[in-house]
């Protein structure tokens, strides 16, 4: 789906207003459900999730922790439902053997770094990673799923978006009200620069929350320079041909689609035909090439990108305190 657009107009929006009831029952419902308490994984369990629907970068965040729980010695697995995906799992993910349409394009992408298992049911997964060795589990999404005793729950934002109008779904992106998603939360990570990221931010210090500054990096230039049509199917598209710009492309068309959206043949025929008019090298995301066709997929160009902590010590201390054991 896209995000409305009135998400982002403040909660006087006239569709907000209409819709704000509705939010209320839902919002109070995913409340009530986050105060359940779940069952131990057996190993530490760290969640990086959101308060909103849709893109924060958890998967960026998620891989970040894993290589910090690795430099500690840990053998971490993911943990994933496996969003866009038919598989109820549990099951191993297998880049050489699955497709995005079993598994969810996300734990494509984090199969190829560390074990990960997908699992719509929480607690089944978690068993199943800690009988491949993991002895840490990093969950990629999550934080309103309670199935799972977390011993560290990140939120994950974009600073340029932040949360929106402020109200819970329908009315706004916000899958639960604020104030009760914040005691399940040990930490925030702002993604980026942003006025509404600089205000999450104040909130959570004011609750006494650590909170750790990220940027996406770019992994290679090798774009610069070069005339591209640039696609992309996740939560925001513009963040993407921004990035592509600023590597240096020179973009010549773009089109967006939807959060984790499948190609159809048409869709692909499209751009290929596209981008021979312009002249242009087919440019995507990781995370969009993970949902093509192999044959396609080799066609087109990715830009890759990693999350880089401006304080990763902190991020540190917070992991080596989850991984103690319980008194």
């Amino acid at each position: 789906m896209r995000p409305p657009g009135f998400w982002q107009a403040g909660p006087d929006h006239p569709w907000a207003r209409v819709l704000a009831p509705v939010g209320a029952a839902y919002g109070a419902l995913t409340a009530r459900r986050m105060d359940r308490v779940g069952v131990s994984a057996g190993c530490p369990v760290l969640c990086l999730g959101n308060f909103t629907l849709g893109g924060a970068g958890k998967t960026p965040a998620a891989l970040a922790v894993a290589a910090l729980l690795a430099e500690l010695g840990r053998s971490p697995a993911f943990l994933s439902r496996g969003y866009g995906g038919r598989t109820a799992g549990p099951v191993r993910v297998d880049p050489d053997r699955h497709a995005a349409a079993e598994v969810g394009d996300e734990p494509l992408l984090l199969a190829r770094r560390a074990p990960t298992v997908v699992s719509r049911h929480r607690p089944a997964g978690a068993a199943l990673c800690r009988h491949l060795g993991a002895d840490a589990i990093v969950m990629d999404d999550g934080l309103q799923n309670p199935s799972l005793a977390k011993d560290l729950s990140l939120a994950v934002i974009d600073a340029a978006v932040g949360l929106g109008n402020g109200l819970p779904i329908p009315a706004g992106p916000l899958r639960a009200p604020l104030a009760r998603q914040w005691p399940h939360v040990g930490g925030l990570i702002v993604i980026g620069d942003g006025a509404r990221g600089d205000g999450i931010a104040r909130a959570a210090e004011s609750r006494g929350l650590p909170v750790l500054r990220a940027r996406l990096v770019r992994e290679s230039e090798a774009l610069a320079g070069r005339r591209c049509l640039a696609f992309a199917g996740i939560g925001r598209p513009d963040k993407f041909f921004a990035t592509l710009a600023e590597a240096g492309a020179v973009i010549a068309g773009r089109r967006a689609f939807p959060d984790h959206h499948p190609y159809r043949d048409a869709e692909l025929t499209a751009l290929a035909g596209e981008a021979l008019r312009l002249g242009a090298d087919l440019v995507t995301t990781e995370k969009d090439a993970a949902r093509l066709p192999p044959s396609f997929a080799a066609r087109v160009r990715v830009l890759r990108v990693r999350l880089v902590l401006d304080d990763p010590e902190t991020l540190r201390r917070l992991l080596r305190r989850a991984l103690e054991p319980a008194p």
